[in-house]
């Protein structure tokens, strides 16, 4: 027996249905929500931070992780993990992974999930705070 699997749909298509019902933000928002107690959470691969750098006080957490580190029920959950109404922005490189990423984690219940447009790219390209990378 198979399950009808409907019209095959782009990753293209699907980041608009996802964009659709997130609230987005610019990087001087996220940093604005984050000196107001958001969760910024850096979801970039461990190269792009050592070549790039990190932002100071963000969360460090491998994508395959996510779910695991920011569901506030898990057993593996950070302990920046408070609630399912904590504000979290999460961050990728250029702000296509962290989309996704962000449904992800309003299916678990952080309803107040977001991601940042243009991931740490825009945030760089902003002149907004990076630590170094790694020597």
């Amino acid at each position: 027996m198979s399950a009808d699997r409907g019209e095959p749909v782009g990753i293209d298509a699907l980041l608009d249905r996802v964009r659709a019902d997130l609230d987005r933000v610019t990087a001087k928002e996220a940093f604005a929500e984050a000196s107001e107690g958001a969760l910024l959470v850096d979801i970039r691969y461990a190269a792009l931070r050592e070549r790039d750098g990190l932002i100071p006080g963000a969360l460090v957490v491998e994508r395959n992780e996510l779910e695991w580190r920011l569901d506030p029920l898990g057993s593996h959950r950070a302990a920046e993990a408070t609630g399912h109404d904590l504000r979290v922005v999460v961050l990728c490189n250029e702000g296509y992974a962290s989309s996704l990423a962000a449904v992800s984690l309003r299916q678990l219940g952080l309803y107040r999930a977001t991601d940042l447009v243009g991931g740490f790219q825009a945030w760089r390209a902003e002149g907004l705070p990076v630590s170094p990378p790694a020597e």
